[in-house]
């Protein structure tokens, strides 16, 4: 397995240097191991970089930052809270939709697919790109971390006016890979145990468009998930 080679191209030369650091080679012989045992990886290898690849970094507007992949059969299509077409909305994207309703009036979609998002500009990026089978959190710290930081930095570093929104205590760990020359949206997570505890009501959405239109950027369409 070469992850080097699977990395989108116009992110390749932002992440080289961590793709030679141990961290990215222990990942890799992690990863290898699973494989070689049969386990169930969600989501399909061909998406693990699936939001690297649907975004350059000179593209990206707004990141919102999840955590690991569904790991339910399925679920995971290479971005953060987002699901294929046909597949049952999950809870923490519900209460998405529901506060995206309050905060704009958006009427919510009856699908659960992203990928409108990041064609406008979301980067979804979870901070581990694999997960086994029904184990939440299962390949966190094996790697991942390293890869995900690091797109995170080069972003900060290299971009200017981009909105990092940052939901529940693990989103906001990252925190301090951003720096201050940024919007940074913190709440809650929308998971239905923490939801409203913050996250309801955070405006985010909004405030998102609000700084970019101050930053001579265009909007997002957040009614636009497909």
């Amino acid at each position: 397995m070469n992850l080097d080679s699977a990395i989108p191209v116009p992110w390749q030369l932002a992440l080289s240097g961590i793709c030679q650091s141990a961290q990215i080679e222990q990942l890799t012989q992690f990863l290898t191991q699973e494989m070689a045992q049969d386990k169930l990886i969600y989501p399909a290898q061909a998406d693990w970089f699936r939001a690297l690849a649907l975004l350059a970094p000179e593209q990206v507007k707004v990141v919102i930052l999840g955590q690991d992949p569904y790991h339910g059969h399925g679920e995971a299509h290479g971005l953060a809270f987002s699901v294929p077409f046909g597949v049952k909305t999950p809870p923490s994207l519900r209460n998405i939709w529901q506060e995206l309703a309050r905060d704009l009036g958006i009427t919510p979609a009856q699908h659960g697919n992203l990928t409108g998002w990041a064609k406008q500009g979301v980067l979804l990026l979870n901070t581990s790109l694999t997960v086994e089978a029904d184990r939440a959190g299962s390949h966190a710290k094996k790697g991942w971390e390293a890869l995900t930081d690091a797109v995170i930095s080069h972003l900060a570093q290299t971009q200017t006016g981009l909105v990092f929104v940052l939901w529940g205590a693990h989103a906001q760990k990252k925190r301090h890979l951003i720096g201050d020359s940024h919007c940074i949206l913190s709440a809650a997570h929308p998971s239905p145990l923490s939801a409203y505890r913050g996250f309801i009501g955070c405006g985010h959405f909004s405030s998102a468009n609000a700084y970019l239109l101050s930053q001579g950027k265009g909007e997002i369409d957040w009614s636009q998930a497909e």
